[in-house]
């Protein structure tokens, strides 16, 4: 398991390629989704019909929270992906199947490392 040090510089790096990825899914499909970043590592997603996704880090577990419509998923590092502990689907692939959801359009992120 990787140290609590090296854990938040990871969640860090992820939780603002995600602002970046949302932003840019969110115009790509002509949505509105207002973007607010929490302190301690916490994206809060809210769309036109009000509901939320929130994206936080969970620093004990070593772990990124997401709290979405289709229930709480939670995604552990391994190697350069974050992998979902219940289902196995990569964290982006999981994100995008529950932003297009709550948007009622396709909504697609794409990763840039």
């Amino acid at each position: 398991m990787m140290g609590e040090e090296d854990f938040l510089a990871a969640a860090e790096t992820l939780l603002l390629q995600l602002e970046d990825a949302i932003e840019a899914a969110a115009a790509a499909a002509e949505i509105d989704i207002d973007i607010e970043v929490q302190p301690g590592g916490i994206l809060q997603l809210e769309f036109e019909d009000g509901s939320q996704i929130i994206i936080n880090r969970h620093a004990a577990a070593r772990e990124i929270w997401v709290a979405a419509r289709l229930g709480g998923f939670h995604f552990r590092p391994e190697g350069k992906v974050w992998v979902g502990t219940r289902d196995g689907l990569e964290l982006w692939t999981s994100l995008s199947k529950q932003l297009s959801l709550q948007a009622g359009v396709p909504v697609v992120l794409a990763r840039r490392d």
